[in-house]
């Protein structure tokens, strides 16, 4: 392959891979279907959440090489913990890493766990979701690229403020701009959020989605365009993407709640935890339950029978109970937990992370919760999964392959542009290259 050839990565946050068929109706994401090869099922990792998938996406690594194991910080009875923003936090090289040291130039735009990453045109994700405020300088300064600030904050930071910011109205604004301006990057990665929040909002396959990739479909365009007229559209590969599917919910339950009942919480007259052995970590579509003292052998027994049982209770909307060992040897998944729990995936279920409420089968929707009717985190074998497919230079015409990993995808993608991520858990999938 030769040395000149472009990414252009087009990320759809919740693209299931069962809106390939409408895709291939619309004019412009549906021509890279047409020109290009397709992956019909891209399993996540586990969990298949928003941050640690991107992360998997751009290492080619699960949770136990890159370190990210969830949105959050978690942290026992917080709602409101910090959430993973930094490059730092990621302990594994990623495809920029892989680029820069081969003297590619590389963008970045509203890619989660980015900020301060050694990227030539850097703006990641990093505004607070719930903020609400006009002063959001203070979220960029020393995580996005300065001349970026200095170009674009100016008319475009008003769409990261207030109400009715959107993230991805600054996006698009801003891409099309450096790609104008300073020229067609080798690699650019441009993730969009929206789709996620009509499923969230809405259900999987709510009209709304299909609205939103209708929206998704023009903002490609706009992309496809800018390179057309300012980069080296031959030379480009295009590559569209999504980072986990959704499930629409059938059960919500709040498992502290359960563990509370059964002893394993212990709470004051407001319901403020004053002592626990067992805590539960919401994924949204699975929990983790966090042990206070793993060393406590006869406790992590009394916690996991108790699981046991609840699965076993047709009563009660839990269908699987793994070990950490098990998880980390299935799905390489590391962080704050000693037992996960599922429902079925016939009947899929949110777990709660909130003792507020007072009925463990019912959601209390009060101030600063989050409530869906879909959602995702759940095992990545489990419909509904992702997808990926692209054009290009470096991509073989026609190709269709059923499944794969996520992680290939990071070697997969610096293939095409000549570059060998050596150093991850997945690998090239050689059936999609050109020679």
């Amino acid at each position: 392959m030769t040395g000149n050839r472009k990414l252009l990565v087009f990320l759809l946050d919740a693209l299931c891979a069962s809106d390939v068929e409408f895709i291939r109706t619309l004019p412009h994401m549906g021509r890279v279907l047409r020109e290009g090869a397709l992956i019909e099922h891209v399993e996540p990792i586990y969990p298949s959440f928003t941050y640690p998938c991107h992360c998997a996406i751009i290492t080619g690594n699960t949770v136990k090489g890159h370190g990210i194991p969830h949105n959050e910080k978690l942290e026992v009875e917080n709602n409101n913990a910090p959430w993973y923003n930094q490059r730092s936090d990621v302990k594994c090289d990623t495809i920029f890493d892989y680029a820069r040291r081969a003297g590619l130039k590389t963008c970045s735009l509203s890619w989660p766990v980015s900020g301060g990453a050694d990227i030539d045109y850097n703006f990641p994700m990093i505004v607070p979701y719930h903020y609400e405020g006009y002063d959001v300088m203070p979220y960029l300064e020393g995580n996005a690229t300065q001349i970026l600030i200095d170009e674009y904050y100016w008319k475009y930071g008003r769409f990261l403020m207030g109400k009715e910011r959107s993230l991805d109205l600054f996006t698009m604004a801003l891409a099309p701009d450096i790609i104008r301006d300073f020229g067609q990057p080798d690699l650019m990665y441009v993730k969009m959020c929206d789709l996620d929040t009509k499923r969230h909002n809405h259900g999987v396959k709510c009209p709304e989605a299909y609205e939103q990739l209708r929206k998704h479909d023009q903002e490609f365009a706009v992309l496809e365009e800018a390179v057309r007229r300012y980069g080296d559209y031959e030379n480009t590969n295009f590559i569209i993407l999504g980072d986990h599917g959704h499930q629409d919910i059938k059960h919500y339950v709040n498992m502290n709640m359960a563990l509370r009942d059964a002893g394993f919480i212990r709470t004051d007259e407001n319901n403020k935890i004053i002592g626990y052995d067992a805590y539960c970590f919401s994924t949204c579509m699975s929990g983790w339950v966090k042990l206070k003292n793993p060393d406590d052998k006869e406790m992590a027994k009394k916690v996991y029978e108790y699981l046991l049982r609840l699965r076993d209770d047709p009563e009660f909307p839990i269908g699987v109970v793994m070990t950490k060992d098990e998880v980390l040897d299935r799905y390489g998944l590391v962080g704050p937990l000693d037992f996960v729990i599922e429902g079925t995936e016939e009947e899929p279920t949110e777990f709660e992370a909130t003792l507020a409420g007072e009925d463990i089968f019912k959601v209390h929707l009060g101030p600063g919760l989050y409530f869906s009717l879909a959602s995702h985190g759940h095992m990545p074998e489990r419909d509904e999964t992702t997808t990926f497919f692209a054009c290009g230079p470096s991509i073989k015409k026609g190709v269709v392959i059923p499944r794969t990993k996520m992680i290939n995808e990071a070697p997969t993608m610096a293939a095409m542009v000549g570059l060998n991520m050596d150093k991850c858990e997945g690998h090239v999938i050689e059936e999609i290259l050109a020679d």
